[in-house]
C-alpha cells in the first residue's frame, strides 16, 4: 500500500515500502501547512514544474536530506547548479523504474518558469507506479482530452487541480474526472489564496453524481492509503 500525506495546495507526501517521496514540496510561504522543511522525510522528490508553489523548498530539502530530485531535464539542471547532488532528469513521455516503482511525465498544459524568471522546461503530470498502484498528479494543467489516455491503463488515485484561474476549475477538474475514470479522485490546488477559493464539497458531489470516481476531500494534514 502506498499512503499520502497531503500538506495543502499541491504538496504530497508518499510513503511506500520505507520510501518517502515528496511531490512539489511547497512548505515556506504555504498558509495551508504548519510544517516546515526541516520536520519532513525525503529519500525522493518529484517536481511537475519550477512555479515556485511548486519548486517551493526543493533545494534546502535535498541537500539536507540527500534525496535524488526527479524531473524534467531543465528542472534538475538547475536544482544542481543550486547545490543538488542527486538528480534524474526525464522528459515528457519518459519514465524510469526507480527502487521504489516507476515515474513517468506525462503532459502538462500551463506555463512553468523558475521565481527568479529562468525558464523551467516543459511542465508535467506525474504518472507513479508503486505497490501495484497507479497515481496520477495533474500539476497544474488545463484539461486536455488525452487525459483518456492515461486513464487507459487504469488509475487508483488522480489529484487533480480545482482553483480556476491558475489551472482546472471544478468544471473542468470534474470533465477530467471523466475521462481518467480514477478509482479514488482527491482535489488539490485551491483554497491556498482568495484568488482560488472553491468549494471541495460541491466538487465531490459534481463529481460523484457523474462518474463512478470516489471523491476524498482531505484537509491538510490528512490522509489516504491507495
Amino acid at each position: 500500500m502506498a499512503k499520502l500525506t497531503y500538506y495543502g495546495h499541491a504538496t504530497w507526501g508518499v510513503e511506500t515500502k520505507g520510501t518517502a517521496i515528496l511531490i512539489d514540496p511547497f512548505f515556506t510561504g504555504n498558509p495551508l501547512t504548519s510544517v516546515t522543511p526541516a520536520d519532513v522525510r525525503a529519500d525522493f522528490i518529484i517536481l511537475t514544474h519550477a512555479h515556485g508553489d511548486h519548486y517551493g523548498d526543493t533545494v534546502a530539502i535535498a541537500r539536507r536530506s540527500g534525496a535524488t530530485v526527479i524531473s524534467n531535464y531543465e528542472i534538475v539542471n538547475y536544482c544542481q547548479k543550486q547545490g543538488v547532488t542527486n538528480g534524474h532528469p526525464l522528459h515528457i513521455g519518459g519514465g524510469y523504474m526507480f527502487p521504489f516503482g516507476r515515474v513517468k511525465l506525462t503532459i502538462a498544459h500551463h506555463g512553468s518558469s523558475f521565481p527568479d524568471g529562468t525558464y523551467g522546461g516543459s511542465p508535467a503530470g506525474v504518472v507513479l507506479e508503486v505497490e501495484g498502484k497507479r497515481l496520477y498528479d495533474a500539476g497544474d494543467t488545463a484539461l486536455f482530452s488525452d487525459m483518456s489516455l492515461i486513464g487507459q491503463a487504469g488509475l487508483d488515485v488522480a489529484l487533480l487541480p480545482i482553483g480556476d484561474n491558475f489551472t482546472m476549475g471544478p468544471e473542468d477538474a470534474a470533465a477530467a474526472a471523466k475521462l481518467l475514470r480514477a478509482r479514488t479522485v482527491i482535489p488539490q490546488h485551491y483554497n491556498t489564496w482568495p484568488v482560488i477559493t472553491q468549494d471541495p464539497e460541491a466538487f465531490k458531489r459534481r463529481v460523484e453524481e457523474a462518474t463512478e470516481s470516489k471523491v476524498v476531500v482531505l484537509k491538510p494534514g490528512g490522509t489516504h492509503t491507495a
